[in-house]
């Protein structure tokens, strides 16, 4: 028997959850499941979304990392009419077809911003002749808010709604429990996949990364302190002022900017782009430095190697520091705070980085395919 899917994605300032999104949606299709893909946001034109049906409903953003504030494409704030809109747009499309399944990415332990939307999807469902498998889809740690009734919250709307939980760690290094105050609640419901990602990537031609230090920054719109101690903390490192340092340099940072970087990098630190064969850098660097984006970490830990990692951590932001936490209690990396971060304590948390060893232990990866694997098993168990 064959199955129909609806995925519910919305990212409002990277694109990591609808990348996720999208590597569940495909590894579902390669199953045999019919996977549509509704999306609150615009779909990245490099983004391989495959054979899935795409349906973009009325598109939003954050403006900025407070999160508070949702507006349109065209920065415009949303109003009641647009959220009416957008309402109607997400139960239009669950009622187009007879799903056997919805899964909310992120919702409802996160995103309470779309409660708005996303509440009534759910009581849609539920009301529904044929109520799918209703599943939610979240990343490895959840950003701690500072009231407690938020996170009581989040477990209630996932006992009254959800049938699954997918987390996507490896337990061995990140559990619920490390972010997440109810997890005993919710733990019935609960499976981890392995982290979605680690797709091959190129391999490095020539000699870069051997040896080398690997300073990154993902996009780069938030890493501007990061930056500006790794170009000059070589000098000031006892370990590694002998080998070539490497500073990648997202997209998000205008070419202005990159050209001011550049110029004020010292002896011995390249200046670069962000490089698609990142991964395979780090697998032969001495050291990887960066921020502890859920995508970064990954290719960290598959590559093995040392880390220091310098948490985003502005506004609210703990989701970052957490998972840099999590890998240092596990003896994978150093953790240096961002807050008046300079480039003795960035070269004096690189030196102590170079004393740890090497890691051998693999990561769990193929988090999309497990996902897909337990979702098609809840449904046929739901069958028989």
């Amino acid at each position: 028997m064959s199955f129909k899917a609806l995925i519910h994605v919305q990212h409002l300032l990277g694109t990591g959850h609808v990348v996720r999104a999208a590597a569940i949606g495909k590894a579902l299709a390669a199953e045999g499941v019919e996977v549509t893909l509704a999306s609150g946001n615009t779909i990245p034109p490099t983004l391989d979304t495959g054979s899935l049906k795409i349906v973009e409903l009325p598109a939003c953003r954050s403006p900025d990392a407070t999160f508070k504030r949702l507006v349109t494409l065209d920065n415009e704030d949303i109003d009641d009419a647009w959220k009416i809109a957008r309402v109607k747009a997400s139960i239009q499309v669950l009622e187009a077809d007879d799903f056997d399944l919805l899964l909310t990415e992120t919702y409802p332990f996160g995103r309470r911003q779309l409660d708005f939307e996303l509440a009534p999807l759910l009581e849609t469902a539920k009301a529904s002749s044929k109520v799918p498998l209703i599943a939610t889809s979240i990343r490895d740690i959840l950003v701690r808010k500072k009231q407690l009734w938020k996170e009581r919250w989040m477990a209630d709307q996932a006992l009254k709604f959800y049938d699954r939980i997918l987390i996507h760690s490896d337990p061995d290094f990140i559990r619920l429990a490390d972010s997440f105050p109810f997890t005993e609640e919710v733990d019935h419901l609960v499976r981890y996949t392995g982290y979605v990602g680690g797709d091959p990537r190129p391999a490095v031609e020539g000699p870069d990364g051997e040896d080398e230090v690997i300073i990154s920054c993902g996009g780069g719109a938030v890493a501007e302190s990061l930056l500006s101690a790794a170009l000059e903390a070589r000098p000031l490192s006892r370990r590694a002022e002998d080998t070539p340092w490497r500073v990648l340099i997202g997209h998000d940072i205008s070419d202005d900017a990159f050209a001011i970087y550049r110029q004020s990098a010292v002896d011995g630190v390249i200046v670069e782009r962000a490089r698609r064969d990142f991964p395979d850098l780090l697998k032969r660097a001495r050291l990887s430095v960066s921020q502890a984006g859920y995508n970064t970490v990954l290719d960290i830990l598959q590559a093995c190697v040392p880390a220091v990692f310098v948490p985003f951590a502005q506004i609210n932001e703990t989701e970052q520091t957490q998972r840099a936490e999590a890998l240092a209690g596990h003896g994978r990396a150093i953790v240096t705070p961002e807050a008046d971060l300079t480039p003795e304590r960035l070269a004096a948390a690189i030196d102590d980085a170079l004393a740890l060893p090497r890691s051998k232990h693999s990561v769990r990866l193929g988090g999309a395919e497990e996902s897909a694997r337990v979702l098609l098993q809840d449904l046929k168990d739901r069958m028989s």
